[in-house]
């Protein structure tokens, strides 16, 4: 930077927008013009592009649990209730905690990346791993006592036994999970999505023959299940990490451990504490409602049944949710190269194709639902009632892929409702406040009025959530 030369803000707006229906950009005025077919033939095909790749990486990194919940699933419902009361626990609990910690990176890494400090991507990142598993301790403590806990706050005795052992062998994994984080936002600041694609296809196919080993020919069930997890995930680090270690297209961005990356520990914090609230605020309310479903008549059936559909609808989202990272990457992309125009074209795109996307799924999951079931357990009692669950699911996710491709055409509404980059431009504490708003004041009462008041039971706690979030203009997972 010359001397004299204003350092850049790097969270000032890059556009404006006028009321006429056109952008103001550097002070001139440029009016939309006509779209060409090939023009929205091209923007779908970069939008594919990018969003295949996140998709897929999203996707198998959340299957690993899905995968061990299923293997669980086989050995009888109390074995499956417990593994899911362990795994919605160790989400509240763990894995939320540290995913919205480390979204700090978003900010930081993505900001550095823009600015050409290419060398800061990797402190940041060293600063985050120290930092985060640093708080891995302490959650491990209350890993280690998930039995006790949810027998304190009313759960079934058996179930919180289950789930107890589940968790305590779960331990493990939560310090690769916190490794896991870092490395995924170090990459993805950068574009760098096909290694991480790679990688967590790898750690998949390998965790299948894992949880078959250690689950039905080892002895040890569901504790192998928990096991697996630990394996997988520590697996999916190594590669990762072997990856920024010795391929060339991190040589600017990680040049080795430094001294460095203990300073300023405290910023990192202050960015990293309402990030974690942003994103906690959203998956808590979500597991929450898992929770609830043990004090319902006959929890056994009632949490499994719940953890299916809560299992089945993050597998589906992550469409929605490769979209909406993608057309943030093209909008942001064409907003600095100073074209408008394409950006809003990207916005438009990428609505058609969630809509189009999200009739297709809703579809695929009622014509499916009476053999879903079947995947997760033998039990009749089970399968059919998952299938009563489906066509809600259906909707809620249809309406919830709307809001998470929606929330990105905020970057094309003039401030102060511009929170399509929460977390890009360090605005952590606004979705913060949405997700207080959108979950506790009106999702989680109504969710609890509906199911123990008027008797709708677990189909009231899957709708409620996720249509309130829908009427939201942002959410944190939107914000990813």
């Amino acid at each position: 930077m010359e001397r004299g030369e204003q350092k850049p803000d790097l969270r000032a707006p890059l556009i404006q927008v006028s009321e006429e229906n056109g952008f103001e950009l550097g002070g001139e005025r440029n009016v939309e013009k006509g779209i060409q077919r090939s023009e929205i033939i091209e923007e779908v095909k970069k939008q594919l592009w990018l969003a295949g790749p996140l998709i897929f990486v999203s996707l198998l990194q959340y299957c690993l649990q899905m995968i061990s919940v299923m293997f669980v699933g086989h050995l009888g419902e109390l074995a499956l209730s417990g593994a899911s009361m362990a795994t919605s626990f160790s989400s509240v609990t763990g894995f939320s905690l540290l995913m919205g910690m480390s979204s700090a990176l978003d900010t930081l890494c993505g900001q550095s990346y823009g600015a050409k400090q290419y060398h800061m991507l990797g402190i940041h990142m060293q600063r985050a791993m120290f930092v985060l598993l640093l708080a891995c301790i302490p959650l491990a403590f209350i890993w280690a006592n998930t039995g006790p806990i949810l027998l304190a706050v009313g759960q079934d005795p058996a179930i919180s036994a289950e789930a107890g052992l589940y968790a305590r062998f779960m331990i493990p994994c939560i310090f690769a999970y916190a490794l896991l984080q870092c490395h995924v936002r170090f990459l993805q600041t950068q574009n760098i999505v096909f290694p991480m694609m790679l990688s967590s296809g790898i750690t998949t196919l390998l965790h299948i023959l894992v949880c078959w080993v250690l689950v039905f020919k080892s002895g040890l069930g569901n504790r192998g299940a928990a096991l697996a997890n630990s394996i997988s995930y520590w697996i999916n680090v190594i590669l990762l990490a072997l990856y920024v270690k010795f391929s060339p297209t991190c040589k600017k961005t990680w040049t080795g451990f430094s001294k460095e990356a203990l300073h300023d520990v405290l910023n990192f914090i202050r960015l990293a504490i309402p990030s974690a609230v942003m994103v906690c605020l959203e998956m808590w309310s979500f597991e929450m409602i898992v929770l609830l479903s043990g004090l319902l008549p006959n929890p056994k059936l009632e949490t499994s049944v719940l953890s299916i559909s809560l299992n089945t609808a993050a597998v589906v989202w992550m469409i929605p949710f490769g979209l909406s990272s993608a057309v943030s990457t093209r909008v942001s992309n064409e907003l600095g190269a100073g074209r408008p125009q394409t950006a809003r074209l990207a916005a438009r795109v990428v609505l058609f194709m969630a809509i189009t996307v999200g009739i297709l799924v809703g579809l695929t999951l009622i014509l499916v639902r009476n053999f879903w079931g079947y995947a997760y357990s033998n039990e009749e009692e089970v399968v059919k009632y998952l299938a009563m669950m489906m066509p809600v699911l259906a909707v809620s996710n249809f309406l919830d892929g709307m809001q998470c491709v929606l929330s990105v055409t905020n970057l094309l509404v003039p401030p102060p409702r511009r929170l399509g980059t929460v977390r890009g431009c360090g605005w952590q504490k606004i979705g913060a406040y949405v997700n207080l708003g959108a979950y506790y004041l009106v999702g989680i009462p109504s969710a609890i009025l509906f199911a123990f008041v008027f008797h709708f039971r677990g189909k009231a706690k899957k709708a409620t959530d996720r249509v309130y979030d829908s009427m939201i203009p942002v959410s944190t997972a939107s914000l990813s």
